[in-house]
This record gives C-alpha cells, structure tokens and sequence, in this order.
C-alpha cells in the first residue's frame, strides 16, 4: 500500500517543519514493508527570494519541490487567490491521498482551500494557534485553515483547548472523514532537538562571535505589522540602536526590512546588521546570545529551547505558554519598554517546562497518526 502525500509550503518555518516530517518518512519507508509514503513537494514561492530558501533546503537535507509555483510580491488578496489556482492545478496532476499544511501563510490557507474543494483530506500541522488578533494576516489563516482541515495537529495543550472552544474536532467535514484533533507537540522542537546537536556554522558567522567577547543579544524584526508601520519600526530599531550602547546586537536583515529603514533613512553604527542566515547559522547565534530581541513566532519557540529568554516585538502572540510561564515578554513597539527589558535582558534565567511542547516526537505522531487514518 502507497499512501501519496502532498506537502505545500512556501515560507522557511515552514521547510524547518517539513524536513522534521520529511526525514521520519524517509525512515519509516527504510523499515515498513506492506506501507510506503510518497511525499510530493510544492513550492508556492512565496519566500520571495530563492537564495534565502535555497539554503534551508541544502542544510535540512529536503527533498527538492516536484513543483514550484514562483508566486510572491502581491498583496493578501492576489497572491492567495493565485495560489489556490496553481496548488489546484498541481493537486490535478499529483492525484494525492491527503495534503499536508503547515503553520499560519498565505500558502497554508491557499493548500487547505484547494485540497479540500477537491475533497481531498487536509492535515494542518501547528493547528489551533489564536493570538486573538483578527488584524493579523495569520489569525485569519489559521482559523480558516483549521475549519476545513480533518486532521489537526496540536503543537500544545493550549491549542487543543482552543480548537475544543470553537467546538472544531466534533462536526462532519464532508462526507467521509470527520475532523480529528491531536497533541502531537511541536515539530519545532524535533528540529531543534536534532539539527542543534549537527548543526555546522559558517566561517562568517563564527568570526563574528568570536569577535563579540562581552557577548550579544541577537534581534530580528520581519513581521508586516511592524515593517509596514514606520512609527513601529522606528521605535524598534531606536529601541535597538540604545540597548547596543551596553550590549552588541546582531540584527540578521530581512530584504523586506532593509528597504524599509533604507525609506526612512534609518541608520545605527552601533547595531552589527548581517544578511539573512540560513537554519545552522540561526541555532548558532542563539547558542551563543545572552538573549533574543524578535517578532518572529518561531524564534520566540526556539529561543525558549535552548535556554535562553526573548522581548518579543510584538502586542500579542500566539505562543502564549512562552508568556504565562515567564521566558518571554510582550514589549511591542513601545520604544522605552524594549529598552527597559533589553537592561536586564542578558540577567534573566529561564527553565524549560517538561513537555509544554510535547516530547520531542512531533514528526513520529503526525505520521502515524496520517497511516493509521488513511
């Protein structure tokens, strides 16, 4: 029996996830005898430059996209909707079993509203997410995406909970399958459990720790919500430029955010901007930071992994566990607030909670929870 699974994605978090669910297919299809899992890859394009994504697919041993659509540089409306043409042409052609989504995109929504006009099953990987904002572009994907999916993959108890309030997981979807919900844990973890320990920095990026001996915070600032905001992003990257005065920051660049402060002819001396890095370079500037400064939702989890506490740089998150337990803080763009907590940044001490985000075997639940239903 072959099962034919289609995997769509289309923003990096999402190919760290996918080689996490992508290398314990391949193990299972090195065992199993009577089961076999072909995964097909489609590449949406939404990570708009290739040369940033290439990299995760070369370090992360994924296997190449059977499709890529090059759809990027639109707004919401145009690149969702261009999306869900070409997915529906690819999902013609592939004749899958069940397509796999993951996290909160555009991509994600468009994959899970072409499988399911199609009827084919959807398993949404990192379901049940809410940060409670409907302004943000990925509350409304997450929601969407989780209403038509049949198989939802709980990354915490806190998104069970949340998908359990919206009463998803107990209504029919179609004829056939029904929705299930489950704590898998996050698939995040897996990663960073395994490629942490493997991980191989660049000649570069060892250099410039090397020469950083009183230490460093690393920050990234990439969301739309605070680059397409020049009061936010201001305050962010003065709020930046002041912590650097007692602690230097390593600001990994976003094309998307470069332009923006090139626009605002915002400038630090202080701040050491880099070019974007790929998944090793990234685990290795965290190992080795007193502290993480982000408005990213993955970097808030993997910050947190590996021992180390984050200023988020946004008003809410969908990672509320990081909050109630005390290892990251909402500042926003409040200029004053980031600085505050980047002063003491470097003194707090954080303890990992045992399985707030599952055992460490994501990827080996998703999979089999996937054959056992099909």
């Amino acid at each position: 029996m072959k099962i034919k699974m289609a995997t769509i994605l289309g923003a990096r978090p999402q190919f760290i996830k996918a080689a996490v669910i992508s290398r314990v297919i391949r193990r299972f299809n090195s065992y199993s005898s009577d089961k076999k899992i072909k995964e097909v890859i489609i590449h949406s394009g939404q990570h708009y430059d290739i040369k940033m994504s290439q990299i995760f697919f070369d370090e992360l041993k994924i296997p190449r996209p059977d499709y890529y659509l090059d759809i990027n540089g639109k707004s919401h409306g145009a690149m969702t909707g261009l999306m869900l043409q070409k997915i529906e042409e690819s999902l013609l052609k592939i004749k899958p079993d069940i397509v796999l989504v993951y996290g909160d995109t555009n991509t994600t929504l468009a994959g899970a509203l072409a499988a399911v006009k199609m009827q084919i099953p959807v398993a949404h990987v990192e379901a049940g997410l809410r940060s409670f904002n409907m302004e943000m572009p990925e509350e409304i994907n997450r929601i969407l995406t989780d209403r038509v999916s049949n198989f939802l993959y709980c990354p915490t108890e806190t998104a069970v909970n949340n998908l359990a309030r919206e009463r998803i997981g107990k209504e029919a979807v179609g004829n056939t399958f029904k929705q299930r919900v489950i704590e898998s844990g996050d698939v995040m973890y897996d990663s960073v459990l395994y490629y942490s320990k493997i991980a191989k920095p660049s000649k570069e990026i060892q250099k410039i720790i090397k020469g950083l001996d009183g230490g460093f915070y690393l920050a990234t600032i990439h969301r739309a919500e605070n680059t397409d905001n020049n009061l936010r992003l201001k305050n962010i990257f003065e709020a930046l430029d002041e912590i650097s005065k007692d602690i230097s920051v390593i600001l990994p660049l976003h094309p998307r955010t470069e332009k923006k402060l090139s626009e605002l002819k915002l400038f630090s001396s202080r701040i050491k901007i880099i070019k974007p890095v790929g998944y090793f370079d990234m685990l290795t500037l965290i190992i080795n930071c007193k502290g993480v400064i982000t408005d990213s939702g993955g970097l808030q989890k993997e910050s947190y992994f590996l021992n180390k506490f984050c200023i988020v740089l946004r008003d809410q998150t969908e990672w509320v566990e990081l909050i109630k337990n005390r290892v990251a803080v909402l500042a926003g763009a409040q200029k004053e607030r980031i600085i505050s907590e980047g002063k003491k940044l470097n003194k707090m001490k954080i303890k990992i909670k045992k399985d707030l985000f599952g055992d460490g075997t994501a990827g080996e639940k998703i999979i089999s929870s996937i054959i056992s239903n099909l």
